[in-house]
C-alpha cells in the first residue's frame, strides 16, 4: 500500500481518537468503574458475595484512578492503565505479600494524587470547601481500594511511604503545572516553606512523641485522644488537620487568582494521602476512621479560611464590598475538573 493511501486512514483514526477524548463517553465509563469497583470492595467488606470480589474491587478502582490520573496530567490513560493493571495482576496472581503491600500502598498515591489533581479553582470559600471534599470522597475510594488488596503492612511506615510517594508525584506534577520554580516568586516560595515546615514538624514531633516523649506528656496527650474518642467517636488526623486541608482550601482560592496556588494545592496531598491510608489500621473501625477523617476535615476549613482571610488583608483592600469585587474579579482560566490540564 502506498503512503499516500495510509495517510488519509492515520489521519481519520487520529481524528477519531481526538474526537472520542473530547466526549463524554470516556469520563461516562471511568465513573460506572470506579462506582463498580466501590460496589464491590463494599459489598466484600459487609461481607456479601464471592471472596474475590475485594481484590477485584481494588483491581478496578487502582486501573480507572490511573487512567483518570494520566488523562488529567497529560498522559496516555490506555497505556498507563493497562500497565496498572498488568502490575496489580501480578500482584494478586502472585499472592505475595511483597507485591500486595506494593500495590496498596501505590494505589493510596494514586488516589492521594488523583485528589488533588481533580479539584478545579475556587474564587470563594464555600467553592473551596467543595473542592476538598472531592479530593476526600476520591481519597476515600482509594483506601477502600488499598485495603482490598490485604496487604500485610506496619502501620507507620506503611502512612510514611504512602504520603512519600503522594507528595513526590504532586511536587513532579506541580512543578509543570506551577511554571516550574520561577513560577513561584516570593510569595509562592514563602508559602511552599511554611508549608515544608509545617509538614516536617508535624511528622518529626508525632514520630519523637511516641518514640522519646515523656511519660506525663505522652499520657496527657493520650488522655485528650481518649476522651475524643469516647465522646465524639473518633480523633483529628493531625497531619490532615494541620496541613493538609487548609494548603487545599488555600490552594484552589489561590489558583482561581495565580497558578502558583498549584504550589500550595501539592500539600494538600497530607489530607488525601491521609484519607487514602486510614482503614490501614485494622484496629480501628471504619466507621471510626471515616469520623476521623471528617473531623479533620471541618477543623482544616477553618484552619484553610483563616488563612485565606489573612491573605485577603494583608494584600487586598478591606471592607466587605471590596472584598466581594475581588471574588467577582478571580476568574483565572483552568480546564474542567475532567479535562487535561496540559
Amino acid at each position: 500500500m502506498s503512503r499516500a493511501a495510509t495517510a488519509p486512514s492515520r489521519a481519520s483514526l487520529e481524528q477519531r481518537i481526538s474526537r472520542l477524548g473530547g466526549s463524554r463517553v470516556p469520563g461516562i465509563a471511568c465513573a460506572v468503574l470506579v462506582a463498580l469497583g466501590t460496589a464491590a470492595l463494599v459489598a466484600a467488606m459487609v461481607p456479601v458475595g464471592p471472596d474475590w470480589l475485594g481484590v477485584t474491587g481494588s483491581l478496578v478502582v487502582a486501573t480507572t484512578y490511573t487512567s483518570l490520573l494520566a488523562a488529567r496530567t497529560g498522559g496516555r490513560p490506555l497505556v498507563f492503565g493497562a500497565l496498572a493493571l498488568l502490575c496489580g495482576l501480578v500482584a494478586v496472581l502472585s499472592d505475595q505479600d511483597v507485591l500486595l503491600t506494593g500495590a496498596a500502598v501505590s494505589t493510596s498515591a494514586l488516589a492521594a494524587v488523583l485528589g488533588v489533581m481533580i479539584t478545579v479553582p475556587a474564587s470563594g470559600f464555600l467553592a473551596a470547601a467543595r473542592e476538598c471534599a472531592v479530593a476526600l470522597v476520591c481519597a476515600g475510594v482509594g483506601a477502600l481500594a488499598t485495603v482490598g488488596f490485604e496487604p500485610a503492612i506496619q502501620k507507620e511506615r506503611f502512612e510514611y511511604v504512602g504520603l512519600g510517594l503522594a507528595l513526590l508525584g504532586a511536587l513532579v506534577l506541580v512543578y509543570r503545572l506551577g511554571a516550574g520554580l520561577h513560577g513561584l516568586g516570593r510569595r509562592g516560595l514563602a508559602v511552599v516553606a511554611v508549608g515544608g515546615v509545617v509538614l516536617m514538624a508535624t511528622l518529626l514531633y508525632a514520630e519523637a512523641l511516641r518514640r522519646y516523649g515523656s511519660t506525663g506528656l505522652v499520657d496527657e496527650l493520650l488522655s485528650w485522644v481518649r476522651w475524643s474518642r469516647d465522646t465524639l467517636g473518633a480523633f483529628p488526623r493531625p497531619v490532615e488537620t494541620v496541613l493538609g486541608v487548609p494548603a487545599l482550601v488555600y490552594g484552589v482560592h489561590m489558583r482561581a487568582r495565580r497558578r502558583q496556588g498549584w504550589w500550595v494545592c501539592a500539600f494538600g496531598v497530607a489530607a488525601t494521602s491521609s484519607t487514602a491510608t486510614a482503614l490501614a489500621n485494622p484496629a480501628v473501625s471504619v466507621t471510626e476512621a471515616t469520623l476521623s477523617v471528617v473531623y479533620g476535615l471541618v477543623v482544616g476549613l477553618l484552619l484553610g479560611g483563616l488563612l485565606i482571610r489573612l491573605d485577603l488583608m494583608l494584600t487586598g483592600n478591606r471592607g466587605r464590598r471590596s472584598r466581594v469585587a475581588e471574588q467577582a474579579a478571580a476568574v483565572r482560566p483552568e480546564p474542567g475538573r475532567f479535562a487535561p490540564l496540559l
